[in-house]
């Protein structure tokens, strides 16, 4: 059930934040990745950047928020929350998702996107195959990518695989 709808001023909000969490984890010496959980009046439940420095492959901020709602939310809850992120979910983090019963996710940047500058630089595609969210999670709605953080993100990507 993939989107292509406008991403808005209010998503642009919300993935302007993860792209800053996306820079403070590069600079903490992790991949550059962040994502926020909004729920349905507009309050940011949790956010999180990515942790994986420390050994944890699986600490991506998008599983950390799928673990989060799953401790604190209702399932009601959960469906009308929405999940931003500076990247699109990968496999695990789109199966968590789904797994968790939360609502639409809007990204900042698609995995095809992600994938075709990794080739371009020559870095190694890494352990999963870089699947986009509805090949995973098909009924999880999704809006992305917001043209307007693209250079951004592309940077912050460059910087990471040690191109830029």
């Amino acid at each position: 059930m993939s989107s292509t709808h406008t991403i808005t001023d209010q998503d642009l909000t919300h993935l302007r934040r993860c792209v800053d969490l996306a820079r403070e984890a590069l600079d903490d010496g992790d991949e550059p990745f962040g994502s926020v959980l909004v729920d349905s009046r507009g309050t940011v439940r949790f956010e999180d950047r990515n942790r994986i420095s420390g050994g944890d492959s699986t600490r991506h901020p998008e599983f950390a928020i799928a673990r989060w709602a799953a401790e604190n939310l209702t399932p009601e809850e959960r469906a009308s929350a929405t999940a931003y992120t500076s990247g699109e979910h990968c496999a695990l983090c789109s199966a968590a998702h789904a797994l968790v019963g939360l609502g639409p996710i809007v990204y900042a940047s698609s995995t095809e996107q992600l994938t075709t500058w990794r080739t371009e630089w020559g870095v190694d595609p890494g352990p999963l195959t870089p699947l986009p969210i509805h090949a995973v999670a098909p009924g999880v709605p999704t809006r992305g990518p917001a043209a307007e953080l693209t250079e951004e993100i592309r940077a912050l990507q460059a910087r990471s695989s040690g191109v830029a």
